[in-house]
């Protein structure tokens, strides 16, 4: 199957998965885009669910399909959240924001009892990091943060070319209104001083290491979909 019919596939198993009555954390991504399509299925049969969507992108998509939608105001704690991932090692660990809602994906995500993550196969790996890493910063002092990012990564062993996302020949902004820098830092053998490292510099707003907060995922490949929990 094509990387397209893959996604449908992982979609509609992680619909089943939801239960009525859940307070449900709703991703963003292609990934996400098509768990969202399957979940509207269920919906119209009857399902009766919550969804907090994590960008705009994602809720216009559930406004345009009919899924009820409530913010982390109204609920701030959620039974359930359905992602995907740029990236997934054996541990679960995840690189995330490919799609640039990483800090919203995050926030709903840590108020989640549960988090499970879809994807295709070829995005488990054994070493994170050959996805560019995704960091959130703030507009202001982005050449100082670059330039701490950078040796942060350094005092670690990582190298590797830092690029301001950008759409055209503008920067991308993030719902938050954020700047996105991708870090190309090839293998990150420990994710946990990586991002330590990073939040300790102040124009850094979060980073794309999801880390402790995948409980299960569903990978669709070849042979079906992989129920895959943390080694």
């Amino acid at each position: 199957m094509d990387a397209a019919a893959l996604k449908k596939e992982v979609g509609r198993a992680a619909a089943v998965q939801v239960e009525s009555g859940m307070r449900l954390g709703i991703g963003t991504g292609s990934t996400a885009e098509a768990f969202v399509r399957a979940l509207a299925v269920r919906i119209g049969e009857g399902l009766r669910i919550v969804g907090v969507p994590t960008s705009e992108r994602t809720a216009a998509l559930c406004r345009e399909l009919g899924v009820p939608l409530s913010t982390l105001e109204e609920v701030p704690e959620l039974d359930l959240t359905i992602d995907g991932a740029d990236e997934m090692d054996a541990q679960l660990r995840l690189v995330k924001g490919g799609g640039g809602a990483l800090l919203r994906e995050k926030i709903v995500a840590a108020a989640s009892a549960r988090m499970l993550v879809i994807a295709d196969a070829s995005k488990k790996v054994e070493t994170l990091g050959a996805f560019p890493l995704p960091i959130e910063v703030n507009g202001f002092g982005i050449v100082s943060s670059l330039i701490a990012i950078e040796k942060a990564g350094s005092l670690l062993g990582l190298t590797g070319s830092l690029a301001l996302r950008k759409i055209g020949e503008s920067p991308f902004v993030t719902d938050g209104g954020h700047l996105i820098v991708d870090a190309s830092f090839g293998r990150i053998p420990d994710p946990e001083a990586l991002s330590a490292a990073l939040h300790a510099i102040p124009g850094v707003v979060e980073h794309g290491l999801f880390l402790g907060l995948a409980n299960a995922a569903l990978l669709a490949g070849p042979n079906g979909i992989e129920h895959v929990e943390p080694r």
